[in-house]
């Protein structure tokens, strides 16, 4: 009996799913009041809740302070505990309501950021107008943070620049895109680069955590090139601003330069010998069962991602 009292709250309730999701409001927010507001709860009756679960854990979950709350480490730890269980409950909710082909319920998308500004509007029309049952959100991040948030379950479905095999996730190729140099457009210079003329530029590149600055960097090292690189920079947007600026030169995909806005103020010279060739995938968990929504989903982003301006420019592959 005594172990029994401990494996439940000060109210006599068990942790349950309704407290996860008033302590992730909470922490996403960083407020009791905001929270509050936005899950239609009284505050009083808010905290009670998360309280609770404090006291059967056995931890300080919330650091609460005068401007809001913080995550311990604990609070840290049950955070991402707390997502993943979310959404896989969100899944079996649509997955046992939708019928056999419907595409109903809620579906998280991931875009690294070259796609989103070309994707979002037309996915979320395309969205709307064939998929009207279903709930969809949008995020953007790197590869490898797209590629954490499938696994852990935070994303559905995402977009990935040549990532690295792993074993939970399922990858298929939809298009594959060649590498060019990005020059102002007033430059004389035109035509394909050739791999080992590419030191004569000066660069500005993203960190070798990028997945292109990853894949140019192999490739000079084993044509024996030393690259002048001036300036490193995460931002692939602001990479193309100090080019525009005259600060450098980049290399970066058609599709990407397209995406800036500013394609009319660059030009773009494909390196060759060898092409360099950067791949986008689509990736989704290998541990999750498809729904409908996501089946459909998948196959709009697929033929968004052939249809996008500079598909002429490269090679889509089946899928």
């Amino acid at each position: 009996m005594a172990s029994t009292a401990k494996a439940r709250t000060y109210d006599g309730q068990p942790m349950n799913l309704k407290q996860l999701e008033y302590f992730v409001s909470v922490a996403e927010l960083g407020s009791f009041s905001k929270a509050a507001v936005v899950l239609d709860i009284a505050q009083p009756a808010l905290s009670r809740q998360v309280r609770a679960l404090e006291i059967e854990l056995r931890e300080t979950l919330l650091l609460r302070n005068g401007r809001g709350v913080t995550l311990t480490e604990a609070g840290q730890r049950l955070f991402e505990h707390s997502l993943g269980i979310l959404q896989q409950v969100a899944q079996a909710r649509a997955d046992m309501t939708a019928t056999r082909d419907e595409p109903v319920g809620h579906i998280t998308i991931a875009l690294p950021p070259s796609m989103g500004r070309q994707l979002t509007l037309p996915l979320i029309d395309a969205f709307r107008r064939q998929l009207p049952q279903g709930k969809l959100a949008i995020v953007e991040g790197l590869t490898t943070h797209i590629a954490e948030w499938i696994a852990t379950g935070r994303v559905d479905l995402g977009l990935l620049y040549n990532p690295e095999p792993q074993a939970g996730l399922e990858i298929q190729p939809v298009l594959d895109e060649p590498l060019c140099l990005v020059q102002r457009a007033g430059e004389k210079a035109r035509g394909a680069l050739p791999l080992r003329e590419l030191h004569r530029y000066s660069l500005v590149l993203p960190e070798r955590m990028h997945v292109i600055r990853r894949l140019l960097d192999a490739q000079a090292t084993l044509a024996g090139l030393t690259l002048d690189i001036a300036w490193e920079v995460s931002s692939i947007a602001a990479i193309i601003d100090l080019v525009c600026a005259g600060y450098g030169h980049a290399v970066l995909t058609a599709t990407a330069v397209a995406a800036s806005g500013r394609a009319d103020e660059l030009s773009v010279r494909p390196l060759t010998e060898p092409t360099l060739t950067s791949v986008l995938c689509l990736a989704r968990s290998a541990h999750k069962r498809p729904t409908p929504l996501m089946r459909h989903a998948a196959r709009l982003l697929t033929e968004l991602v052939a249809a996008l301006p500079q598909g002429s420019a490269a090679q889509s592959r089946p899928g």
